[in-house]
């Protein structure tokens, strides 16, 4: 069956019989092929035909067209798989403290995400601060420390249970930390204290942020003890002076401790010694230094013991001896052991040398800790 295409006039275009009849009236008309994006086929008489073929091929061929599904949405680029962050045990040190600023740059520095802080003593100090924002604060105090400073911030008392008040330090901390309290700080946050009256280790993990880190750090015998709800509250560090069992009582995956104690090498030995009374020439004891002369090396200041002094290093036997039994019952995931066994426990004038030192020893181990993250993750 075959369409012939009609002109403008009414008439089919190639149809002499019908144009000299002029009966176009009788003719029903056709309608105009030439409407339709047809293909139209041109015959020897002039003729422009179109096929019912071409006319359903081309049906067959708009209809695959449509029917082509859209193309496929190019997937999102998969994503990193998050690293799980760390808490951290800041164990106590005194002036060896300041190193913890070194450590929290150093991971500040290399994206490591820190979800908990647990601190003794000066480490409850320091993870404070640094939970609070003010560790650019705290900084800038510690390196500005002189000896002559660190003497003005003594307040002596000789009535109290401590040789120091610790109530100018207690100031400098009102200025930048008042009104500070644990909900305010984000993340998790425990400063370890003992109990002086039973012994007991205390974990505070709410209220004032000062009046727990004053607890944490009042060194019995120097600082007067912190009575808080009825406690009388002293240094942690005589019950856990690295607190990484507190990191997994709050079910931590990855704990990571920063030891201050590891580099005292000797302070484990055992040393059969007489009891005999040793000999006295012209009065004076035999040897070359009196007993309560301390050797700090070659390029050191010998420096004689004092009240204070003997205070001092007897704490740092216990927390020597307290830290090498509890890290091996309960060992962290990772432990951070800058050398600062030259840096005495009251020098906290050598800041800069023990942040320097910190930072360094955490930067050797930050290839270790991704590698943890990466495990865990």
């Amino acid at each position: 069956m075959r369409w012939r295409r009609r002109s403008a006039s009414g008439g089919t275009a190639a149809d002499p019989a019908a144009a000299g009849t002029g009966d176009e009236t009788s003719r029903p008309a056709r309608p105009a092929i030439h409407q339709f994006d047809t293909p139209a086929v041109l015959k020897d008489d002039g003729v422009e035909e179109t096929t019912m073929l071409d006319w359903a091929s081309l049906r067959t061929r708009q209809g695959q067209r449509e029917a082509e599904p859209p193309p496929p949405e190019q997937p999102a680029p998969a994503s990193a798989p998050r690293r799980p962050g760390i808490a951290l045990a800041l164990g106590g040190g005194a002036a060896r403290g300041w190193a913890h600023i070194g450590v929290l740059r150093a991971l500040e520095e290399a994206g490591i995400r820190i979800d908990m802080i647990a601190g003794t003593s000066i480490g409850a100090l320091v993870g404070g601060c640094y939970l609070a924002g003010k560790l650019d604060a705290l900084e800038d105090f510690a390196r500005a420390l002189t000896r002559r400073r660190i003497f003005g911030l003594l307040d002596f008392t000789l009535r109290g249970s401590g040789i120091l008040g610790g109530m100018k330090l207690d100031h400098r901390m009102q200025e930048h930390l008042a009104g500070i309290t644990f909900a305010d700080l984000g993340r998790p946050f425990v400063c370890v204290a003992s109990e002086i009256r039973t012994g007991h280790e205390i974990w505070l993990s709410n209220g004032s942020l000062i009046t727990a880190m004053r607890a944490s750090y009042a060194l019995p015998g120097v600082f007067e003890p912190v009575v808080c709800n009825r406690r009388v509250l002293v240094d942690g560090a005589l019950v856990n002076p690295v607190p990484v069992s507190v990191c997994r009582a709050y079910e931590q995956p990855l704990v990571v401790a920063v030891n201050l104690h590891y580099d005292l090498f000797g302070r484990a030995a055992v040393i059969k010694h007489s009891a005999d009374m040793p000999e006295i020439a012209d009065g004076e004891p035999v040897g070359d230094k009196a007993p309560l002369v301390v050797d700090k090396g070659p390029r050191e200041r010998d420096a004689r013991l004092g009240i204070t002094g003997v205070m001092v290093e007897a704490f740092n036997i216990i927390q020597d001896r307290i830290s090498r039994a509890r890290m091996a019952g309960d060992p962290p995931d990772l432990a951070l052991h800058p050398k600062l066994g030259h840096i005495g426990l009251t020098e906290f004038y050598r800041a800069d040398e023990a942040i320097r030192l910190g930072y360094e020893a955490t930067r050797a181990q930050i290839g270790e800790l991704q590698r943890l993250q990466t495990v865990l993750g």
